[in-house]
């Protein structure tokens, strides 16, 4: 067995928790768990204009639901703190002074316009692109007097002009990277704060973390981060760099080909065990190759030489018929508890009991009334169908719209409750040009399946996004059939 290490999870609260988050914290946290080291949460939320606390509270209950805590975070404090990179921003500034103090970062003062007056020519030369090092050619000294005088500037990297980079990875062995086609990355920004190359190192470091397990998404930043590891003599942790999820047609998995949002598998009645053996099979395989097993198993037969580099298919149906095995393998009273924890909860039936309440006469109406409350798929009738179509607008008109809502609306919505659903609605139509007699009945029908229901925003804060989201996707397919 390996010597105890330290791994981590960093996800940026910038929207929904996705699958892919958790299969990378999955093989992190078997890592760690299997050498009795420690797996550490980190919040990478310097993007100021899309990090929301909504998004790192569902995050946080995601991860818990799967069952995979951590030993350090914000939530549970650590000898490493603070675990935000918000909170740490006097730690990357004091360090990127460091590097350009040693002449391995430098000043840019290059405004917007200059750089994007560059790309233009770049494009236009069919060259690649990426910063030309003007403002590495200053004189340190002059650099230094404009920015006393507050001029406003970036600190870049300083990569070597020439030569090769060579780093390991666990998974790929040696990768050679060609230095000249490594842009000068900016490390801090002219707020103060820092990009992602320079918190995640400094952060990797300070925090003792031993192997990066991530996403192979990042290879293009290795050079950068080798190049920052070296500039600051540190010694490096274990790279290893794990296949993407990949669609049936090998491209990067996405929301529009499958559900990528771990709320939604958590609101469709996934079982957690079932969703974590799945993630483990992408990518990796049991030394007797069965296919089910629980989270204590592969801990236990945990290696990270048995992940394999093909890109591993995200099967929605596998996933749904190991669920199935899983669900029936429980005790009646299990599954009940199971049940009683989500659509049969006390928490989730008061929000509904008062939408229904004043539209029937008896307990046994309740169920038939409020039945798309408590289904995953809704089907259209004739009459739904018919209302499914805007007045006055064609089926493709409506179904053009109802995408329009759904991805630049709905999608980046946090916070789903009342008051945001009739907010970014009205925003919406007021963008649009579409009334609300026209678009509130399609809406109505999609994420219903019927023309009468208890208030539409009522309605959808209780169903939830996931529900909501995975209804219009299939509303637009109907309607797009039919036009």
């Amino acid at each position: 067995m390996p010597d105890p290490v330290r791994t981590r999870i960093a996800p940026s609260p910038t929207g929904d928790p996705h699958v892919g988050t958790a299969y990378v914290a999955l093989f992190n946290y078997a890592l760690a768990r299997r050498t009795g080291g420690q797996f550490v949460l980190r919040v990478e939320d310097t993007d100021r204009e899309r990090s929301h606390p909504a998004s790192e509270r569902m995050i946080f209950e995601s991860l818990h639901w799967l069952g995979l805590d951590w030993d350090e975070g914000p939530d549970v404090g650590g000898p490493h703190g603070p675990y935000r990179q918000s909170e740490r921003s006097e730690v990357y500034r004091e360090h990127a002074e460091l590097l350009v103090k040693a002449g391995a970062a430098y000043p840019c003062f290059c405004t917007r316009e200059r750089l994007e007056e560059l790309r233009a020519r770049q494009r236009a030369a069919k060259a690649d692109l990426g910063y030309d090092g003007a403002c590495r050619r200053l004189d340190p000294s002059e650099a230094e007097k404009r920015r006393r005088a507050g001029e406003q500037h970036v600190i870049r990297l300083a990569m070597p002009a020439s030569g090769d980079f060579v780093v390991s990875d666990l998974l790929r062995g040696e990768l050679r990277f060609e230095s000249s086609r490594i842009d000068d990355q900016v490390l801090l920004k002219s707020d103060g704060f820092p990009t992602y190359h320079l918190a995640n190192v400094v952060d990797d470091h300070l925090m003792g973390i031993s192997h990066v397990i991530r996403a192979e998404e990042w290879l293009s930043s290795l050079p950068k981060h080798a190049q920052l590891y070296r500039a600051f003599g540190w010694t490096p942790p274990v790279f290893c760099h794990l296949p993407l999820l990949r669609n049936a047609d090998r491209s990067k998995i996405s929301k529009r080909r499958n559900p990528v949002s771990l709320n939604y598998y958590r609101r469709a009645g996934y079982l957690p065990e079932a969703v974590l053996n799945y993630l483990a099979l992408m990518g990796w395989t049991m030394p007797d190759e069965r296919e089910e097993f629980t989270l204590a198993e592969f801990v236990a037969n945990f290696t990270l030489d048995r992940v394999s580099l093909g890109g591993p298919v995200f099967d929605l149906d596998k996933l749904t018929w190991l669920n199935g095995r899983a669900l029936r393998r429980l005790q009646p009273a299990e599954l009940l508890a199971r049940l009683r924890t989500g659509l049969l909860g006390d928490d989730y039936l008061l929000q509904v009991v008062p939408l229904v309440q004043e539209r029937v006469d008896t307990l046994e109406g309740f169920f038939s009334y409020s039945s798309f409350f408590f289904v995953g798929e809704v089907e259209y009738d004739a009459e739904a169908r018919a209302k499914l179509v805007a007045r006055k607008r064609t089926a493709a008109e409506t179904a053009e719209a109802l995408e329009r809502l759904l991805e630049e609306t709905l999608d980046p919505l946090l916070d789903w409750d009342f008051s945001s659903l009739e907010a970014a609605l009205r925003a919406f139509l007021e963008a649009s040009g579409w009334s609300p007699k026209e678009l509130y009945m399609p809406v109505r029908v999609a994420v219903t399946g019927r023309p009468a229901t208890p208030p539409l925003f009522e309605t959808m804060a209780v169903l939830g996004k996931e529900v909501c989201r995975r209804r219009l996707r299939r509303a637009i397919v109907v309607l797009r059939a039919e036009a």
